[in-house]
């Protein structure tokens, strides 16, 4: 059973461990984003950073 200090715990390591940004989409698209997630058995959050991550590969900013 997950308590206030387990989240509290996890709550402080996801603020040190990660950057978050705010995505904000157009109506009806939140539904498409989530089915195609699904279609790669993915979380939406790991699909959108996976799409991130493959754009960056083909930059030069990685490299900076």
């Amino acid at each position: 059973m997950s308590g206030k200090t387990s989240s509290a715990a996890k709550n402080r390591y996801n603020a040190k461990a990660y950057d978050q940004i705010p995505l904000r989409v157009k109506k009806g698209q939140k539904e498409i984003i989530q089915k195609r997630a699904e279609q790669l058995n993915k979380s939406v959050n790991g699909y959108i950073t996976d799409l991130i991550e493959e754009d960056l590969a083909g930059s030069n900013l990685l490299e900076e």
